[in-house]
């Protein structure tokens, strides 16, 4: 397994590089530049090429990159950048005094949250109601599951959160409009504080982990049903019936377990794709997340600030899926990966 890990791990360097890559050239063939503006007005062309000299955008392309991926120092130029291979994401091209690590350290711990107990609420809704609609196959309990789960799959969070807002922060006054109920300083660099731990935290966590999670809660009940159903059919779920275990065992401790094989393979890129998602979320509830400046910076052509959180978000993805594969192991003994 240690092997495999390492492995792994090695194999993220290229897959990193190539998003890098393709990010950083598809975002200068984009028509216009991040500093063709001020506000309303358009800035002298004079003004716009002395700018761009100081942040090297007057290099070719190949070199701009490099200078990017291994620093300026190395390249033999005068220049601050140190690469992104010593951690160094660059200067932010739209917020002057901040550079992108800055701007990454304040916002991805409240994605991370918003993302993580996203999926908990997706697990603890999911996996539930796809073992109840598994059980009660053809009966109204699953037909209830199996509708709902529809439901939620085909509103999107960018309709289900207006409503939520308009229902239970306009008409009943309940839940804050917008904001996020936890400030830094963050335990282990993203969790809240226990001080924090009230409900203002979850009062304004409310609206957007609903918006987020019940869709992927959706998807996961589904796949939790059709996995259950299958596996309960097996020789082996038959044989712990007939030794005379009692019905909960046998689902709990032989059926579920072995279902969840299916339902684990989509938790990593779910989990990435939640953090990821959140662009539309934390636009409307006003979230001062990763992918609200992740959308600002697409329109304010804000390279580096694109390339960094891109980045960020390539790094979570292979994260995730190499968590995966390590619970196949612990979930079904007979995969080995030595």
């Amino acid at each position: 397994m240690t092997r495999y890990i390492i492995r792994r791990i090695l194999g993220f360097i290229p897959v990193l590089f190539a998003i890098a890559l393709f990010t950083f050239v598809l975002m200068r063939a984009i028509p216009g530049g991040p500093f063709d503006f001020a506000g309303d007005k358009s800035l002298p062309p004079q003004v716009v090429a002395n700018i761009e000299a100081k942040y090297h955008l007057d290099w070719p392309l190949w070199k701009q990159f490099l200078s990017y991926l291994i620093g300026d120092d190395l390249l033999g130029e005068e220049g601050t950048s140190r690469g992104v291979i010593r951690g160094d994401l660059g200067p932010s091209l739209r917020y002057r005094s901040q550079s992108v690590n800055d701007i990454i350290a304040t916002t991805f711990p409240t994605s991370a949250q918003l993302g993580f107990m996203s999926l908990m609420l997706a697990i603890l809704i999911g996996i539930p109601a796809g073992t109840i609609a598994a059980l009660n196959q053809n009966t109204w309990l699953d037909y209830v599951s199996t509708f709902g789960a529809v439901i939620f799959l085909s509103i999107p969070n960018l309709v289900l959160a207006p409503i939520l807002i308009w229902i239970f922060s306009l008409k009943l006054g309940w839940l804050p409009v917008a904001g996020w109920g936890a400030k830094p300083p963050y335990l282990l660099g993203f969790l809240p504080q226990p001080s924090q731990w009230n409900w203002n935290y979850f009062s304004h966590a409310i609206m957007p982990v609903f918006s987020l999670g019940t869709a992927s809660a959706a998807g996961i009940a589904r796949l939790t049903r059709a996995s259950l159903l299958q596996v309960i059919r097996e020789d082996y779920i038959r044989t712990a019936r007939a030794k005379g275990l009692a019905e909960r065992t046998v689902i709990v401790v032989h059926a579920l377990k072995n279902s969840l094989i299916p339902v684990v393979t989509i938790l990593g890129p779910a989990f990435a794709g939640l953090v990821t998602g959140t662009f539309i979320v934390e636009q409307i509830f006003g979230i001062n997340g990763m992918g609200k400046h992740f959308v600002q910076s697409v329109g304010n052509r804000d390279y580096q600030v694109i390339t960094g959180v891109t980045l960020v978000y390539g790094v979570i993805l292979v994260i995730a899926n190499l968590l995966v594969d390590i619970t196949y192991a612990w979930l079904d003994p007979r995969i080995r990966y030595d």
